[in-house]
């Protein structure tokens, strides 16, 4: 496979001069601020309460973690990615011993030993360690590209620093989370150029691998029940789809209103503001509020894609891969999960599920997104 190389055409050096709020992709910020304001109204939908009072705790917290996590973004964008990359072992280091942490400090929710609590702050490193994944595997694969491209040694070397991360989330255990991290080993290798022979051999060792884990039991029969469960109508655990179903058909085109939706409003959808918060959406917003949704995911993942084409090196053009990967699968993955065509795993629907540590993963993710583009072409 072939890694695609920077063109200035159409683009001039006026591009990325002056101060950085004009050096920035606008249309990024735009509609990760759409995403944002839809998935308030939704938490706020989906978490309101029943009754002449409406509680509005979950959107309040909601508030702050956009507010914080896009302070965060800019100060993410305004750092130049290319001096911050000499930081990555550290950070790689440092998210190792977060997740190693968990298991001694964690607290297990779900069934899952994934998060650390500080009062009424829960902070999931999972999450990060997505950030972490990307900038990790960028700069790795940037810097043993060769003109004959990657050494299978080199390829193997850096699916073992991704390993490191999914075993120490399958412990916990979180297999959703996983599927993430394979989706951006996934993006990142393919641009990086790894040669076919090599993914399909690759490919080879992870279906073994996951055979093997199922067989000697490091997945509890709940996960796999959950993960069967959009395969088999009769598998217990699709209550929550079943569920999620109805409240999408109950919605129809153009939806039952906002805070008209009957699945929501009665609490039937478990995991509503989280897991299932497509299906609030999908009940009370219908077909074109879902549609609309989605046009919105693919124009962001369009200029996300875009500025991977721009970036000035290997390094930056990697991180908008992993980004980009990481945006598709997750949406993808929710959306499907609520429509019964995915398993069902807790994968949050980026910039709109409820979530701290989600939402400021997802920001920080646009952020050097939008520090790659300030500093293209230079």
């Amino acid at each position: 496979m072939t890694t695609f190389r920077p063109s200035a055409s159409g683009y001039n050096s006026r591009e990325t001069d002056g101060p950085l709020w004009i050096r920035i992709d606008a249309s990024i910020i735009l509609l990760a601020i759409g995403l944002m304001c839809i998935g308030l109204v939704v938490v706020y939908s989906a978490t309101r309460g029943v009754g002449e009072v409406a509680e509005t705790g979950f959107l309040e917290k909601q508030l702050v973690f956009v507010g914080f996590g896009s302070f965060v973004a800019a100060v993410v964008a305004a750092t130049d990615y290319r001096k911050a990359r000499m930081a990555v072992p550290v950070i790689y280091a440092g998210t190792i011993v977060l997740l190693l942490g968990l298991f001694v400090f964690g607290n297990e929710f779900n069934g899952a030993t994934s998060w650390y609590s500080f009062g009424f702050i829960t902070l999931q490193p999972s999450e990060f360690a997505k950030i972490t994944l990307i900038l990790a595997l960028s700069s790795w694969f940037a810097s043993v590209q060769s003109r004959d491209g990657l050494q299978f040694v080199n390829v193997m070397l850096g699916l073992v620093m991704a390993g490191v991360f999914a075993a120490l989330v399958l412990l916990q255990p979180d297999f959703g989370t996983v599927m993430v991290y394979a989706a951006i080993v996934a993006g990142i290798v393919v641009v990086a150029g790894v040669a076919m022979r090599h993914v399909l051999a690759v490919l080879a060792f992870v279906g073994l691998a996951i055979t093997v884990m199922i067989r000697q039991g490091f997945l509890r029969d709940t996960q796999l029940n959950r993960f069967t469960a959009f395969v088999d109508p009769e598998n217990a655990a699709r209550y929550n789809v079943n569920q999620s179903e109805i409240a999408i058909g109950n919605g129809g085109l153009r939806g039952k209103g906002l805070f008209q939706g009957t699945q929501n409003n009665n609490s039937l959808v478990p995991e509503k503001e989280t897991d299932f918060i497509f299906s609030v959406l999908g009940e009370e917003f219908g077909f074109v509020g879902g549609a609309v949704l989605l046009v919105l995911f693919g124009l962001l993942l369009l200029r996300i894609w875009r500025v991977a084409h721009l970036a000035e090196d290997e390094f930056g053009r990697l991180i908008c891969v992993g980004v980009f990967s990481m945006f598709l699968f997750q949406a993808f993955q929710s959306v499907g999960m609520n429509m019964g065509m995915m398993p069902v795993t807790g994968i949050p629907l980026p910039l709109i599920s409820y979530g701290g540590s989600s939402m400021l993963t997802s920001l920080i993710a646009l952020g050097l997104v939008e520090n790659v583009h300030a500093h293209r072409l230079r």
